[in-house]
């Protein structure tokens, strides 16, 4: 029993997990004395037959502030799965009237969780998939593409409205409105004015907005080069019928002689560069 739960939780056990499994305070305090296991903090101890992964160290903090705290943040997202990397610093979120000091490597945020923004996944109490994207999404080191992949892989754009919605007032509450509100139906309009913004600012002409090209709509066109832009929005979380036009749409231009660029939100607010560049290329060489 005591090896299948080492195993399950990254070779993290909290003393209450380890009287469960028949151990002793005694025994418990024999193998730190022997160096086999190795506290954490008050209460929480690694089994140092292993190594001590990124998932041991994000358990490991939550555990050491109690039963009632809740990974948060980028440590949450990364626990999701919505990162690649983990955070250096684990964020962690207790009650508001819970007591101790933060530790090194956490940061602790107090306050009052609502139920429906605390899941419990591989047995460590996180923040709800919705409420982690909204807010991992306005970190440093989260960003607009953190979102992007909520948006593509895991939900919907109605379960992160309403756990922003359920948590007004918090840290970076307004950015991540506005990320919201660019993902939102009508946030198209704003990232094709964002585009446009763009085009003025790097002094490229010749182009106009919203024209017909070989029976299609397209978003931007260069009549001259024959190149077309379509704005994206946030991210790609359209429904499979949206997906299919679009597919179908750009096949037509092509077959008429026109080459397509496709920009998404997050390459206009974290590349634009980029998207200049890539304009300018396109223009140029036809």
């Amino acid at each position: 029993m005591l090896d299948d739960l080492l195993r399950l939780h990254d070779g993290v056990i909290t003393l209450d997990q380890a009287a469960r499994c028949g151990l002793s305070r005694h025994a418990v305090n024999r193998h730190v004395r022997s160096g086999h296991w190795r506290r954490c903090s008050q209460g929480v101890f690694f089994v140092d037959d292993r190594a001590f992964t990124d998932a041991a160290r994000i358990r490991a903090s939550v555990w050491g502030y109690g039963p009632r705290a809740t990974a948060s943040g980028l440590a949450a997202a990364w626990w999701f799965g919505l990162t690649k990397f983990a955070p250096e610093v684990v964020e962690v979120t207790v009650p508001r009237n819970s007591h101790g000091r933060s530790r090194q490597g956490t940061r602790l945020r107090r306050r009052d969780l609502m139920p429906a923004d605390v899941v419990e996944r591989d047995d460590l109490q996180v923040t709800a998939l919705p409420l982690t994207a909204v807010e991992a999404s306005v970190q440093r080191g989260g960003g607009p593409n953190l979102m992007d992949t909520a948006l593509q892989r895991h939900t919907n754009l109605r379960p992160l409205w309403n756990a922003h919605l359920r948590n007004k007032g918090r840290y970076g509450s307004p950015a991540a409105r506005r990320l919201l509100q660019a993902a939102d139906g009508g946030a198209r309009s704003a990232a094709e004015r964002l585009f446009a913004q763009l085009l003025r600012q790097a002094g490229i002409t010749g182009w106009k907005a919203n024209q017909r090209v070989a029976g299609y709509e397209v978003d931007y066109a260069f009549e001259a080069s024959k190149v077309a832009i379509e704005i994206d929005g946030l991210a790609f979380h359209s429904d499979p019928d949206d997906f299919q036009r679009d597919r179908v749409k750009q096949n037509a231009l092509a077959l008429a002689g026109w080459q397509v660029l496709r920009f998404t939100w997050l390459d206009l607010t974290e590349y634009p560069e980029r998207v200049i560049a890539e304009v300018n290329r396109a223009i140029s060489a036809r």
